[in-house]
């Protein structure tokens, strides 16, 4: 057990349902500690029925602290993880800064667990869009071996956090007022349309969003040999990622045994009766950890392909969850020595 834990941008919106899980899960600690900006510095969260004052997250902040679970901007993590190394404290890291250091392991722990065993005090956990896609790829990958995948994401707006969520809804109110509106968060007002941009141009035409989804796959399957062709689309969806996925294996998988792989997978919820009209929609995996999958079927243009649809909460599994995870593994783990 890590007798004393911290986690970092504990105010947000990500640093919330971390705070929520741990309760939840009854994660083992002797003392927690909330750390955060100076903005937020002072003010006063409840946590298991007591009141705890938030601390400025400084280099000193992490003096005694054995675990971090952070959730922050690029440019905080890439300040934070170093002060808490100095320290001793081993960080869980839900940022993209460190994700492709070849020395920080990046874990799912449905899909590579081991990886986190041979941390050298930080583990990354990826990008949400990523997480989702290789919970549904894993028993496929086990069974027949992806070597390409086809995906098209459908993208909430809380994953560009709470602005984002805000101005869904306030372009939505102007836009049935016919009254103008200017869009901040967003490249284009994301009100009843769809915007296939996320991130910034990146690669050959491809964003930066779409290129995580190419690398942290390769990474976490530890094999660069898959190939990966993302398009990344943001959604009026308030929250919960969608995605069409398209993976072609080496083995021939049918439509009945991805079923049963899917249906036998942890961390997956299948959902797929199309003439009963139930397959997973995002209005019905908001607030759940799991992965949900259905519409699945053969791939009509290719021998070996199959085609799934895939939702999942991005605040959740694709992030909190997934780093709530990884500190469970490494207590597990340490239990077991």
């Amino acid at each position: 057990m890590f007798e004393s834990i911290a986690i970092v941008g504990a105010t947000g919106a990500v640093g919330k349902i971390i705070r929520q899980l741990l309760e939840e899960r009854d994660f083992p600690y002797e003392k927690i500690t909330f750390l955060a900006s100076a903005r937020s510095a002072g003010s006063t969260i409840e946590f298991k029925g007591e009141k705890h004052t938030v601390v400025e997250m400084t280099p000193e902040a992490f003096d005694s602290i054995d675990l971090a679970i952070g959730s922050t901007p690029d440019d905080i993590a890439a300040q934070f993880v170093p002060w808490a190394r100095e320290r001793g404290c081993v960080v869980v890291d839900e940022s993209g800064y460190w994700r492709m250091d070849p020395s920080v392991p990046l874990v799912v722990p449905e899909v590579n667990p081991e990886a986190a065993l041979a941390h050298q005090g930080l583990i990354s956990s990826p990008n949400c869009s990523t997480t989702q896609m290789v919970v549904a790829m894993k028993p496929l990958h086990d069974a027949g071996r992806i070597r390409r995948v086809v995906v098209s994401t459908y993208q909430a707006t809380s994953g560009a956090g709470v602005a984002g969520q805000a101005e869904l809804v306030d372009t939505s109110r102007a836009f049935l007022a016919g009254e103008p509106f200017q869009h901040k968060t967003f490249a284009h007002s994301i009100a009843f349309n769809l915007i296939p941009h996320i991130g910034s141009e990146k690669h050959a035409g491809y964003t930066s969003e779409e290129m995580k989804m190419v690398y942290e796959t390769q990474k976490i399957f530890g094999d660069d040999t898959i190939k990966v062709c993302p398009t990344c689309v943001r959604v009026p969806v308030s929250n919960c990622h969608s995605e069409s996925i398209l993976v072609e294996t080496e083995r021939k998988i049918t439509v009945a045994e991805a079923r049963e792989l899917f249906a036998n997978a942890p961390g997956i919820k299948l959902v797929d009766n199309l003439g009963a009209k139930e397959y997973p929609m995002p209005k019905d995996c908001d607030g759940d950890d799991a992965t949900f999958v259905g519409r699945i079927r053969e791939d009509l243009s290719c021998d070996n392909g199959l085609a799934f649809w895939c939702v999942s909460d991005n605040l959740r599994k694709g992030a909190a969850t997934n780093a709530v995870q990884i500190a469970e593994l490494l207590v597990r783990s340490a239990a077991a020595v």
